[in-house]
């Protein structure tokens, strides 16, 4: 194995373990705990990402992505749909919704942009009221994310919040 997949192999070792330790502890999470999970030296966490936030903003860059290629495949309702399972899974969908002081800009953008065509087709399809605009469903998305994620969220009501926002995006009458 040459170094250089030596090291992308390490890489990608750190950030699903880093995944994994947030999903559990959230920011708690230690660099050492994430070196542990990943079978490498903390040191060879730190030269991947040289603090914790470097980290935390990769995880949240990959989860993003994931979700823009999920995005890319759905229709709107069924992302929606997606979303709030994945952050019952992991608090990284949440984070990722809604991390201001993380330099992940790209990345939202990038999902924003799939997000915003998700809603141009199905208002073309007549799903959607026609002044519903992106930046709300982004509102609902993650908020619907945070309550999910709090605990205490069966699948009645998971159904239920998702029929509430459902109906909300739907055009008048319907």
């Amino acid at each position: 194995m040459t170094p250089r997949a030596d090291a992308e192999r390490n890489r990608a070792a750190i950030l699903a373990a880093a995944t994994e330790a947030f999903a559990e502890h959230g920011p708690a999470a230690t660099t050492e705990k994430v070196a542990i999970r990943a079978g490498v030296a903390v040191g060879t966490v730190f030269r991947h990402f040289p603090t914790k936030d470097a980290l935390l903003v990769a995880i949240m860059k990959e989860s993003l992505h994931g979700l823009s290629r999920r995005a890319a495949e759905s229709t709107l309702f069924d992302f929606i749909a997606a979303v709030v399972d994945e952050a019952v899974r992991t608090r990284t969908v949440v984070t990722a919704l809604a991390a201001p002081t993380l330099d992940v800009g790209d990345a939202l953008r990038s999902l924003t942009d799939e997000i915003e065509r998700l809603l141009t087709k199905a208002r073309d399809a007549g799903e959607v009221r026609s002044d519903v605009r992106v930046d709300e469903v982004m509102a609902l998305l993650t908020a619907a994310a945070q309550a999910a994620q709090q605990g205490g969220w069966s699948e009645d009501l998971r159904r239920r919040t998702l029929a509430v926002i459902f109906r909300g995006l739907a055009p008048w009458g319907s």
